[in-house]
């Protein structure tokens, strides 16, 4: 079931942000005909939580004999009224796409 959980931001204002789980807390407001849930963290600290993992895999690129001139990383992010930012499972097994990319020399 969809959920339209409100964040609010650092800054005061907030955001609705849709996410795939049932409402577990009774601190809801009404919405026209939705529930809007509201978050128990704000939106920049539930996005803090995708920090450490960025870090890892950028410590472990640049430790590499040659490390690349370019580095990309994807991976999904499902928000949650409780959890924050959790890393989305796919339909596969593959859960970061790491691109890098070398310049050659002259």
């Amino acid at each position: 079931m969809k959920r339209i959980v409100e964040f609010p931001l650092e800054s005061g204002d907030s955001i609705l942000v849709e996410i795939d789980e049932p409402g577990q807390t009774d601190d809801r407001i009404g919405l026209r005909d939705d529930i809007i849930q509201k978050a128990q963290k704000t939106f920049e600290s539930a996005l803090d939580q995708i920090k450490p993992i960025a870090n890892v895999i950028m410590t472990k690129v640049n430790s590499l004999n040659q490390p690349a001139d370019e580095v990309g990383i994807k991976f999904g992010i499902k928000m949650s009224a409780e959890l924050g930012a959790v890393i989305a499972s796919g339909n596969s097994e593959i859960n970061y796409e790491i691109t890098l990319k070398w310049k050659r020399e002259p």
